[in-house]
């Protein structure tokens, strides 16, 4: 009876942290996706991301300290050479797929850009690595696979939280980002190298004018 009264207990607490792991990164971005107008979505976006920073301050064990482990744990010339081929890419992504938003933001908006350049790593990448990162493998490492099919996992739902845009440019480029910011945060144990990664990749995709993609005032839905 002790061991089943054991089991018990702890399986309860599974089966809760597997509700709150479904109902925060699958159902709560598709209903987002599928239900909220487009102009609702960034303010939903800010509660989404209000509400895990909340759940991940009171994970056990975790002290807000740890993001500063091994921050120095990444090289230059490694993030040059990432730097340098994600613009390769973006550009040749750009001049494919829309052309006529090449660079458009540097030359008509630059101020915007510049903009851009100086808030998205604080108030888009820093949030979604909390999010995305630190809370994922932190809060639900008990009920996380093994191995690389929880770095699968994690960037499978990434890309799901970007599901409003409604392209597979998007959940592509997501997906990608995924599996490198869960790299740099598990593999090299940095979570400033996780948020430097993600800020680079977002202003390259902003400066090369990919940033239509990630507009909501462009957003289509499919039905």
């Amino acid at each position: 009876m002790n061991r089943q009264t054991d089991w018990a207990e702890a399986a309860a607490p599974s089966r809760w942290l597997r509700l709150e792991f479904g109902l925060f990164f699958i159902a709560v971005p598709v209903l987002i996706a599928v239900l909220f107008p487009p102009n609702w979505m960034f303010p939903s976006l800010f509660t989404f991301t209000a509400i895990g920073i909340v759940l991940l301050h009171f994970t056990h064990g975790f002290a807000w300290a740890e993001l500063r482990y091994s921050w120095r744990n990444w090289s230059w010339p490694e993030v040059a050479g990432f730097a340098v081929g994600m613009t390769l890419f973006c550009v040749a992504l750009v001049r494919v797929a829309r052309p006529e938003a090449a660079f458009f933001l540097l030359h008509n908006q630059p101020e915007l850009l510049a903009m851009i350049w100086v808030f998205y790593p604080f108030v888009s990448a820093l949030p979604q690595e909390l999010l995305f990162r630190s809370l994922f493998f932190r809060r639900y490492h008990a009920i996380l696979p093994n191995g690389r099919t929880a770095y699968l996992l994690n960037a499978s739902l990434f890309s799901l939280a970007h599901l409003m845009y409604w392209s597979w440019i998007v959940a592509l480029m997501t997906f990608a980002g995924g599996l490198l910011f869960t790299w740099a945060y598990r593999k090299r144990g940095s979570f400033f190298y996780a948020v430097l990664l993600h800020a680079i990749a977002g202003n390259i995709i902003f400066a090369v004018g990919l940033g239509i993609y990630f507009y909501s005032g462009n957003v289509q839905r499919p039905f």
